[in-house]
C-alpha cells in the first residue's frame, strides 16, 4: 500500500513557538546517521518501514523512563536500527522540544503528554503518518485516544500510543476493615466514595486520612476528576475543545463532595499544598484509606507492603470511566530518517511488542483486542485495569495545558476556591478557564 510521510506546517511552528515565549536552550539533539531509506521517497515506505542500521534519536519524560528503557532495549536487541534514547527531566520537556523546534533540531521519534500534545501538532512539530496508521492491518484496534490527541483539526494523525497511563480508583483494604467497610467492595458511586472515606478518617489514627488528592495540582485534578464527570454522562469540554464544561451538575457535585470531606477533616493535611511532586507516596506509605491513582503507580504500593484493591472511577449515580493519560508517540518534523523511524513505530505497535515487552511488563497495551492476555489474566489487578480502557477518555485542546495544568492556571483556582475556600465562584472560574482555551 502506497505510504504517505509529508511533514506537517513545519515552518509555522518555530515561529509559533518563539511567539509563546517558550524558552531556546540549546540543549537540541541532532538526527542520528543516514545509511539509506530516511530520505526515500514516501511512496517506497512499506508498511514495516526501513530497517537497515541508522541511527535513531529518542525524547521521553523522565516520568516514562522504565517503560521507554523496555521498549528501546527490545528494539534494539532485535533490529539493525539502534534507538539513543535521552530521558529528559518533566520540567525541562517544554523548554527543551521549543528550542529544538525553534533550530530545526528535534529528534526523530518524539514522544509528549496526550493532554500537551494537540498544542505541538497544532505548532507543526510532527510528520503526518495518517496513511502508515491507516495501512496497519489493525488500524482501528489502536488505543485512539492517544491517536486522536495527535489529530490536528485537517484530521491529520500523527501519533500513536506510547506509554498509556490510567486514573483508577485504588484502596486500602487493611483500613477498609479497621473501618468496618467491605475490604474486597471500593465504591461504585461518588457518595459511596464519601461514605467511604469518612469511614476510615473516623478511626482517628494518627497520620491516616480518608483520602487525599493534588489540592495544589492542576495536572492531578484533571486525571483524577475528569473521569468522575465523564462516568456521569457528561463531559468536560466542547468538541472543538474551546470551551469548559466544568461547571455542569456532575462536576459540581464532586466540588461539593470534596468540600463536604474537608469540612469533616477527612483530606489529608498535606492534600491543600501539594503541587503533585508527592502526591502518590501517602497512599503507598498506608496512610490513606481511598483515593483516584495512576495505574502505573500501582505496582509500586503493592511492592511496599500495602494490600490494595483497585476499581474503575465511578460517576455521580454509578457508570465507571478513566482518563485515558500518558504519553503518544510520533515522527519528529525535522527527522531525516522517517522510513526508519516508522520501523520502530510500527514494531512498537505489533502483537509480539504489546505482549510480550508491554503486557509482560505489567502495563497496558496500547492495542484494544489485547486487553485481555495471559499476564493481565494471571493478575486480577491488571485485568480491572486494562479492562476500563475501553471507557477511558483524553480531552483534546490546544491551550489545555496552559488552562488546566499549568501553575496557578484558572482551573487550580477553581477547585481551590470550591473545596478549601466554600466561594460561590464556579460559574466565573470556569469561564476564566474557557477564556484561555478559546484563545
Amino acid at each position: 500500500m502506497k505510504q504517505r510521510l509529508s511533514r506537517s506546517r513545519a515552518s509555522r511552528g518555530a515561529a509559533v513557538l518563539l511567539a509563546a515565549g517558550l524558552a531556546v536552550t540549546g540543549l537540541a539533539a541532532c538526527s542520528g546517521s543516514d545509511d539509506g531509506g530516511g530520505g526515500a521517497a514516501a511512496e517506497e515506505v512499506g508498511p514495516e518501514g526501513v530497517d537497515d542500521g541508522t541511527t535513531l534519536t529518542m525524547w521521553t519524560r523522565a516520568p516514562l523512563e522504565r517503560q521507554a528503557r523496555q521498549l528501546v532495549e527490545a528494539y534494539n536487541a532485535s533490529h539493525e536500527n539502534q534507538v539513543q534514547l535521552e530521558i529528559v527531566p518533566n520540567d525541562d520537556m517544554e523548554g527543551k522540544v521549543g528550542g529544538a523546534a525553534t533550530n530545526d533540531e528535534l529528534p526523530d521519534l518524539l514522544a509528549g503528554d496526550v493532554v500537551r500534545l494537540p498544542y505541538w501538532v497544532e505548532n507543526g512539530l510532527f510528520t503526518d503518518i495518517s496513511e502508515n496508521i491507516e495501512g496497519l492491518e489493525f488500524a482501528d484496534d489502536i488505543s485512539q485516544g492517544h491517536v486522536d490527541a495527535g489529530t490536528s483539526s485537517d484530521g491529520a494523525q500523527h501519533t500513536v500510543p506510547f506509554v498509556i497511563d490510567l486514573s483508577v480508583m485504588v484502596w486500602n483494604k487493611a483500613l477498609y476493615a479497621e473501618a468496618g467497610l467491605d475490604p474486597e467492595q471500593g465504591p461504585t458511586t461518588l457518595a459511596e466514595f464519601e461514605e467511604h472515606a469518612k469511614a476510615v478518617a473516623a478511626l482517628g489514627r494518627p497520620g491516616v486520612s480518608g483520602t487525599y488528592f493534588g489540592g495544589n495540582c492542576g495536572g492531578c485534578g484533571v486525571f483524577t476528576w475528569f473521569p468522575f464527570v465523564w462516568a456521569s454522562g457528561e463531559e468536560v469540554l466542547s468538541e472543538d475543545g474551546t470551551e469548559s464544561l466544568m461547571a455542569g451538575d456532575a462536576a459540581q457535585e464532586v466540588y461539593a463532595t470534596y468540600a463536604r470531606l474537608q469540612e469533616a477533616g477527612a483530606i489529608g493535611a498535606g492534600s491543600r499544598e501539594e503541587t503533585g511532586a508527592t502526591w502518590t507516596a501517602p497512599f503507598s506509605n498506608g496512610e490513606v484509606g481511598v483515593m483516584q491513582y495512576p495505574n502505573t503507580a500501582v505496582a509500586a504500593a503493592i511492592e511496599a507492603g500495602i494490600d490494595v484493591g483497585v476499581t474503575p472511577i465511578p460517576g455521580v449515580d454509578g457508570g465507571q470511566s478513566t482518563f485515558l493519560g500518558g504519553d503518544a508517540m510520533g515522527i519528529s518534523k525535522d527527522s531525516e530518517n522517517v522510513a526508519q523511524a516508522w520501523n520502530f513505530l510500527a514494531w512498537m505497535l505489533s502483537d509480539e511488542t504489546q505482549l510480550e515487552v508491554i503486557a509482560k511488563a505489567g502495563d497496558v497495551p496500547g492495542r484494544i483486542s489485547l486487553l485481555e492476555n495471559e499476564y493481565a489474566s494471571a493478575d486480577p489487578i491488571a485485568l480491572t485495569m486494562n479492562k476500563v480502557v475501553e471507557e477511558g477518555r483524553t480531552p483534546v485542546a490546544p491551550y489545555f495545558a496552559e488552562a488546566f495544568n499549568a501553575s496557578g492556571s484558572p482551573w487550580v483556582t477553581l477547585f481551590r476556591n470550591a473545596v478549601f475556600e466554600g466561594s460561590d465562584s464556579v460559574a466565573e472560574d470556569n469561564a476564566a478557564i474557557t477564556e484561555i482555551l478559546a484563545q
